[in-house]
């Protein structure tokens, strides 16, 4: 029976151009997962959305002397840009600044107060008096008292991944003006989450213990080991979502919280005028859906406590009804660029909008994903992804393709051969295919996509060995038979490849079903080896991928240090 899963991914901040480790991160494992579970026939829902409200919004406006919403507007046009080209198959990508947007954050809100888990108090908060105004955690910088990095934010430490408050930093400073800045008094509105530890505590440890990933369930019962504290969701800051109740107007929702409730108001928009009877309810209230939160290792917090602590405690009978929480936060770990830490004010980045002007997007897909940082960091390096491509896409999977489709081509007129008599060796790789399919598929189950893409690709291994013992090249000479037998036992094990490599690698995937001889979806053959029957004409072979220059990796180094030299 189709399962019904809900996958919500990270909200990117509109402040800059998408780089390969937020790929790495959440949007490429989101989109396998997606993929894999579509073509299985489950009734797949995943979303997520520009995060327009962020004070990493803010400073690069003032940066740029663009007003905040015309950053947003340029960054937003470049990730669906990017999303449709790198193939991230989102059912709805949206914004934080629409309307429905609006109202569901502020009916989460008046729910959450109104079971007493929102209360308003005064503080003491970091206000610049050079530049008259209250500062935004991310406008607070210093030095991480934890780990000692010189260059934490107020609201986190990018070294060591500790949460901060701004007053925590050691020599703090503003980030405007560098200023010193000094404690002044505000009413703010503050979450509950005291109240919600020993409930959060019993979720975790039913939920997450021995299924989730080992850094996500440590990082979280660490948090709960040190106690829960209530956090201000409130902010002085005129750029965000604004409170629904009266006598607030210089305050905004702190992006914390209403980023985290996109998840459920990109759903709500993704229902709004359907006409097939599917609804955002059957993700959110139907207790059989499964949810998924596909992010990076620095949010993991705000997931597995915060954004669960919300559904947690939301009253039952507010606008929203009884809210799912999520099975799994299956989040990476980071990707760093040629053993250095990706950073995007020192433009040490390979920029996804830079790299599908040069280069195909299924061979960064493939990659990632065979070095995808999911128990522990990663590397790009060019090199390694100039080896991967010819040696692993080229040499082995697309070689395998390329002989069997031309040997076919050649000696039975591009019609697909029927078999003869199967003997030991071709049983064994037509049951190897079929095995491999199971075994790819527990592992995107788990998920685990380093270990399925390598389950795969040892299958395209494995019938290029077969090709190699028996030499359709030689008994076309002698054994039409015989030939024939082997190239359909052959084409059985590609048709495995392109339904095992389609959530990895959908464009490849696609153009194999097409040159395979067929016109229909390759959604509509489903998660089963589908080989092309005796008879059917086979497009004329062309490459499935292309076989890079040796200079590759020279010219992408002088590129990547040319920026960082700007």
């Amino acid at each position: 029976m189709p399962e019904r899963i809900f996958i919500g991914v990270a909200w990117p901040y509109a402040n800059g151009p998408l780089h390969l480790g937020q790929i790495a991160g959440a949007y490429l494992p989101a989109d396998i997962f997606a993929r894999y579970h579509r073509l299985r026939g489950n009734d797949v829902l995943m979303v997520s959305g520009t995060d327009q409200h962020g004070t990493p919004i803010t400073i690069r406006a003032e940066l740029e002397g663009l007003t905040p919403q015309q950053v947003v507007d340029k960054y937003h046009a470049q990730y669906l840009d990017v999303w449709e080209k790198l193939g991230i198959s989102f059912d709805r990508y949206t914004t934080t600044g629409t309307d429905n947007h609006r109202q569901v954050v502020g009916d989460l809100f008046l729910g959450l107060m109104r079971e007493g888990l929102i209360y308003p108090e005064n503080g003491e908060y970091a206000y610049c008096a050079n530049d008259n105004r209250f500062l935004p955690d991310r406008y607070v910088d210093g030095t991480c008292p934890h780990c000692g990095f010189e260059r934490a934010r107020g609201d986190q430490c990018d070294r060591c991944g500790r949460t901060l408050d701004p007053h925590e930093l050691i020599d703090w400073r503003c980030h405007i003006c560098g200023a010193t800045p000094q404690m002044r008094e505000s009413e703010h509105f503050f979450f509950k989450l005291s109240a919600l530890q020993e409930r959060l505590r019993q979720w975790v440890e039913s939920v997450g213990q021995g299924i989730w990933r080992p850094n996500v369930y440590g990082f979280t019962m660490n948090w709960l080991t040190e106690g829960l504290r209530d956090r201000a969701i409130t902010r002085d800051v005129e750029w965000g979502v604004p409170l629904p109740i009266e006598g607030y107007d210089d305050k905004r929702i702190y992006v914390w919280f209403e980023a985290c409730t996109g998840y459920l108001s990109a759903a709500i928009e993704w229902s709004e005028g359907r006409t097939d009877g599917r609804t955002w309810r059957d993700y959110w209230s139907d207790p059989d859906t499964r949810g998924y939160y596909f992010i990076g290792k620095d949010n993991i917090p705000f997931h597995t406590i915060v954004w669960t602590g919300m559904l947690v405690g939301y009253s039952d009978d507010g606008n929203l009804g009884q809210l799912n929480l999520p099975v799994n936060v299956p989040a990476n770990e980071f990707l760093s660029l040629e053993g250095q830490k990706f950073s995007t004010s020192q433009n040490w980045a390979v920029w996804v909008p830079d790299y599908l002007e040069r280069y195909d997007p299924d061979p960064l897909r493939y990659y990632l994903s065979a070095n995808m940082p999911e128990f522990g960091d990663a590397d790009f390096s060019w090199r390694e992804f100039y080896r991967r491509n010819n040696d692993e896409l080229v040499a082995t999977f697309g070689n395998l393709v390329h002989r069997v489709l031309t040997l076919t081509n050649r000696n039975f007129e591009g019609l697909v051969p029927a078999a003869g008599p199967l003997d030991g060796d071709d049983r064994a790789l037509i049951e190897r295919a079929s095995q491999t399919l199971e075994d790819v598929a527990a592992s995107l189950e788990e998920p685990r996509f380093r270990e399925g893409i390598g389950k795969a690709m040892a299958l395209a291994a494995d019938a290029n060995r077969y090709i190699d013992l028996k030499a359709p090249w030689r008994t076309a000479r002698e054994d039409r038979e015989r030939t024939a037998t082997t190239l359909s036992t052959a084409l059985t094990a590609i048709a495995a490849l392109k339904t095992a490599l389609y959530p990895f690698m959908p464009h490849a995937s696609e153009r194999l079903h097409a040159l395979l001889g067929f016109d229909s979806d390759i959604m509509a053959d489903g998660w089963t080896v589908n080989p092309p029957p005796a008879g059917q004409a086979l497009q004329t072979p062309t490459p499935l991928f292309t076989k890079l220059d040796e200079g590759t990796v020279e010219r992408e180094m002088a590129i990547l240090e040319a920026q960082t030299a700007r």
